[in-house]
């Protein structure tokens, strides 16, 4: 056991705050941090991304901690970087699921619903078909690269126990500049996600509004149709229709978001990070 007594305890605080940052990624991250995902396997993937990381933190300067109140502090501030980072494209990725089930109350889909395994929870089977082909869909344009290179990014803009300055603040009074920057941050995703979801969702809305409109006059016209018993396989094969012309335009405008949404985060964070 004598080489424990030989470990550099500089590097070794300095390794645990990269295994910190990369685990809070993988917690919250689309794809690395989905549920269907086995604890050991995000764990290994978390250590072995420390390890590659570490070599070009090697020299990064940090202010070594005091005691045990301190180390926390550091641990803190590095695990929530990695969780805003990866929980900040899981927000903005949420709008496609939230068209999903606006898409099926629309269509009157709700009896469908099946087991979400990321939530445990019933969902539209619609919203979690979007949310499938999403995944697949951010796989495809090399999305889990892009959030592998934001890591790298942060790494870069901030160097390990850069953050606690940032989260502190001038003083404890103020709560650290860091918390408003989030909140103002996360604002903005949810509101963009939330605009992007309702644009995936409209044509299926329209078209579905429109063929109610249209079978309501009829039903107007023609009082011996059973129009409750139409409109339910009509409102179905219109949802299905209109959703399978429109899907690649909803997956082409979420696409077209996904990395400015993590240059947006990496921005705020390194704007509101400084050294110690």
């Amino acid at each position: 056991m004598d080489w424990l007594g030989q470990l550099d305890a500089g590097k070794l605080i300095l390794f645990t705050l990269v295994l910190t940052r990369t685990s809070g990624l993988l917690v919250t991250a689309p794809v690395f941090g989905a549920a269907e995902a086995p604890a050991t396997v995000r764990a290994l993937l978390a250590f072995t991304l420390a390890v590659l990381v570490m070599p070009t933190q090697w020299h990064a300067a940090y202010a070594l901690p005091a005691g045990l109140p301190d180390f926390a502090l550091l641990v803190g501030a590095e695990l929530l970087l990695g969780l805003s980072l990866g929980l900040g494209l899981a927000v903005f990725l949420s709008g496609i699921q939230m068209a999903g089930e606006l898409i099926s109350r629309i269509g009157g889909l709700t009896l469908s619903d099946v087991l979400d395994p990321t939530s445990g929870e019933p969902v539209p089977l619609i919203s979690r078909l979007l949310a499938l082909v999403s995944t697949a869909m951010f796989m495809a344009i090399g999305g889990h690269r892009c959030v592998m290179a934001g890591l790298l990014d942060t790494f870069a803009t901030i160097p390990p126990g850069g953050m606690l300055a940032a989260v502190l603040g001038p003083g404890p009074a103020e709560g650290g500049p860091l918390l408003p920057a989030l909140a103002r941050t996360f604002t903005m995703l949810v509101t963009q996600s939330f605009h992007l979801g309702l644009r995936a969702s409209i044509p299926v809305v329209a078209a579905v509004l429109l063929a109610t409109l249209v079978l309501g006059l009829i039903g107007r016209t023609l009082p011996q149709l059973n129009v409750l018993v139409l409109g339910f396989g009509l409102n179905a094969m219109i949802t299905f229709g209109v959703l399978g012309l429109s899907l690649g335009a909803a997956l082409f405008a979420f696409r077209q978001q996904i990395e400015p949404t993590l240059q947006l985060l990496i921005e705020m964070l390194g704007a509101t990070a400084r050294p110690l």
